[in-house]
């Protein structure tokens, strides 16, 4: 069975082909412009092939992917400058990574992510007719995504739960994954009700991916939610079950973390106790399973479902 990095594989080239093609649609005046996008773009590259899920998508309803490849563009353009920001929000030097500047790298980010992703709506694939719901989901994916991260940034430890954490992931992640795979269904003639379950399905992915984004920055050390302050899922599964004095041990210990190596420790050891894994492996099988169920009242073509469900899978790994 293929995956979908297998069908990255097979379609890299012509997203590659399709992002060129959108930058040169800001014109020979904009010099400067394409070359800051394109640095960019080459530091920011995803590190999972997730540009290929409205190929997967469209592949489901039409048994064909090639159509949405402009929409493969337009979530590799997303990303990259919301990732991009991201860093920027939490004092990586991610200008310098990308030889930029911070004014240059932050004015490539916008461009990337709030003009382009409307460039590549142009292409030659896409009809006339959806053009304006597809732009109407992005601009609707960039309301819901930036109260999601501005939530994120602003969320009191102190009042945080599962509950609390879930709304701030189905903003920040779900709202664009939502976003793509609404985009991809539209492009596929879908009725609007077939449209509106890709949609839900999208936001529950990206709860999901969101979720093993949190993990792999524990397993890879990088720990880079713990020294920013972030309010993690795993963090509101031992808040939400701690007793209050130890609750208010985790709560002094997320504060000490962002500044002390042996506060992170001591929380990343009591984060991985068995009883709040319990809870997290639990509460993460319950989003995966909703994912497949969404997938079956959907239905569609079985050489790409598997795929999808196969991505799902992946995606609702415990890796702690």
């Amino acid at each position: 069975m293929k995956s979908y990095v297998d069908l990255h594989r097979q379609f890299s080239a012509d997203i590659e082909t399709e992002l060129e093609t959108s930058l040169s649609r800001l014109g020979p005046s904009s010099h400067s412009v394409r070359h800051a996008v394109a640095k960019l773009l080459r530091h920011q590259k995803m590190e999972y092939p997730l540009s290929v899920l409205p190929l997967m998508v469209h592949g489901v309803e039409t048994g064909a992917c090639s159509p949405a490849i402009p929409l493969s563009a337009v979530h590799a353009l997303w990303w990259a400058s919301a990732c991009y920001v991201d860093d920027l929000a939490d004092a990586r030097d991610a200008h310098a990574a990308a030889d930029l500047s911070s004014h240059e790298g932050l004015l490539a980010a916008v461009v990337t992510g709030h003009i382009l992703p409307f460039k590549a709506l142009d292409s030659q694939r896409i009809p006339d007719q959806v053009r304006p719901a597809l732009a109407s989901e992005i601009l609707n994916c960039g309301i819901v995504a930036a109260e999601g991260q501005l939530s994120d940034m602003r969320a009191d430890v102190n009042a945080a739960t599962r509950d609390s954490v879930v709304a701030v992931y189905r903003g920040k992640s779900g709202a664009p994954f939502g976003m793509i795979t609404a985009m991809a269904a539209t492009l596929a003639g879908t009725p609007d009700e077939r449209v509106a379950l890709w949609r839900e399905f999208g936001y529950v992915f990206g709860i999901l991916w969101q979720i093993f984004n949190d993990q792999e920055d524990i397993t890879s050390g990088r720990n880079e939610d713990l020294q920013n302050g972030t309010v993690t899922y795993l963090l509101a599964c031992a808040l939400d079950d701690a007793s209050p004095a130890n609750r208010g041990c985790l709560e002094d210990l997320h504060a000490a973390a962002q500044s002390s190596d042996a506060s992170r420790a001591e929380l990343l050891g009591l984060l991985r106790d068995p009883s709040v894994l319990a809870r997290y492996e639990k509460d993460t099988n319950e989003f995966r399973d909703e994912a497949h169920r969404l997938l079956t009242e959907l239905g569609g073509d079985e050489t790409y479902m598997p795929i999808m469900r196969h991505l799902v899978q992946q995606a609702s790994g415990v890796l702690l």
